[in-house]
């Protein structure tokens, strides 16, 4: 009697966040499966997906096997609308995120790494069940827009390349590596060698799929052999120089907006990754501002330490009123120099009310000549921001201590 065996091969690329710290050892827990990828329209303060914009699409979660159809009719329904799309996933079902890339370039979208935070989940953590039967029950939402550290991983870098705009955060990451190939058998176990030869062909269809896709899409092969080469139970976090190089965003400044951030510390903050000259490297800058009152405030700006031949360096700030030099003994920690400018409430508001600053960057030369480099950056973000920053800042200490006897002299009367 003749085995029939009915063969079905699942691409599936899926992984960790990147960065994951190891676990240890722990008890097996019961697999919960994921929930379905969701997508949802959320609305924003002003400016929330850059200057003009408010409102945006979310994409976020595993790509199932059963996304892009429910995609196709989630687009169907927003029409012709010109929204920006967020993505967050750890990947999934390559089938699916190639269709869903498809129907990105059909509509000539703009998509940007990005999670959403829902207002309505409240003290609901954002992947509760709560939470996700509000993603999914079709109205528009409420939110805010964060970049850093959001994961685009494995499948999720080729559903994003099949936007026609891409934009990447300095401060996101893309993960890749190889397509795994999961066969299914109906019927009963086969030989080794037909299992053996199921796998090679599905491989080679996934190996073929991905190539024509990133090529079609304008994207350079050198992604697909990249991937290839990462083993699937290991991910390669893409540089920014891969990044540009593979055609996933190829701008010459990434940037994020002015952002408040409200976590050990209140704080506003910007991330800028800028190619260095020459064009071979990209450097990653970061400014964040802090207040010991709502008068009083600190511009902190990080970058990569220099080497030990860049004598005398100094940072400045200009483009709002004269020249303003930081600190001239930045603070070393793991191979970063971290430089500080004390600013009053009205240089802020001077910075946040004009739309770029400019910023530079000097050493001395051998020569005893200093050598200079400037770049321009946006404050968009950076008013709305100040606004919620000065609200969790103390009033000055004086102006505590005037409110207070102020207090103690009515109680008198």
């Amino acid at each position: 009697m003749t085995l029939r065996v009915f063969l079905v091969a699942i691409l599936a690329l899926f992984g960790a966040p990147a960065f994951a710290a190891p676990s240890k050892v722990r008890p097996t827990l019961p697999v919960t499966p994921p929930a379905p990828m969701a997508f949802y329209v959320v609305k924003g303060g002003a400016d929330a997906c850059g200057r003009g914009c408010d409102t945006w699409i979310a994409v976020e979660g595993q790509i199932d096997g059963a996304a892009a159809p429910r995609f196709r009719k989630f687009l169907q329904a927003v029409g012709n609308r010109d929204l920006p799309i967020y993505l967050a996933s750890p990947g999934g079902n390559l089938d699916q995120a190639l269709a869903m890339g498809t129907m990105l370039r059909e509509r000539r979208a703009t998509a940007r790494v990005g999670r959403t935070l829902v207002s309505e989940c409240g003290f609901e953590a954002q992947d509760s069940a709560a939470c996700l039967k509000l993603k999914q029950s079709g109205r528009t939402l409420k939110g805010d827009l964060f970049t850093r550290g959001t994961n685009c991983n494995s499948a999720c870098p080729y559903l994003l390349l099949g936007a026609t705009n891409r934009e990447v955060s300095p401060d996101a990451l893309l993960a890749v590596h190889s397509a795994k190939v999961v066969v299914h058998f109906r019927g009963g176990e086969p030989p080794a060698e037909v299992r053996a030869a199921a796998n090679q062909r599905g491989r080679e269809r996934a190996d073929k799929m991905l190539s024509a896709y990133i090529t079609k899409m304008g994207g350079d092969i050198g992604l697909f052999d990249l991937a290839r080469s990462i083993k699937f139970e290991s991910q390669h976090v893409l540089t920014r120089e891969e990044i540009v190089r593979f055609g996933i965003d190829r701008r010459e400044v990434a940037e994020t907006p002015w952002k408040f951030e409200n976590s050990v510390r209140s704080m506003v903050s910007k991330a800028a990754a800028v190619r260095d000259e020459g064009g071979k490297s990209w450097r990653l800058s970061q400014w964040r501002i802090i207040c010991s009152s709502n008068e009083q405030f600190e511009m902190n700006f990080q970058r990569p330490a220099l080497t030990a031949s860049a004598t005398f360096p100094t940072v400045a700030l200009s483009g709002v009123g004269p020249s303003t030099q930081f600190f001239n003994s930045p603070v070393k920690i793991q191979g970063f120099e971290i430089w500080a400018l004390r600013m009053t409430r009205d240089s802020m508001l001077g910075l946040a009310g004009v739309p770029q600053f400019e910023f530079m960057e000097s050493v001395q030369a051998a020569d005893g000549k200093r050598v200079a480099r400037a770049g321009r950056f946006s404050t968009e973000g950076l008013a709305s921001a100040l606004v919620t920053l000065a609200a969790t800042c103390p009033p000055p200490k004086n102006m505590a201590l005037r409110q207070t006897f102020g207090a103690q002299e009515s109680a008198a009367k």
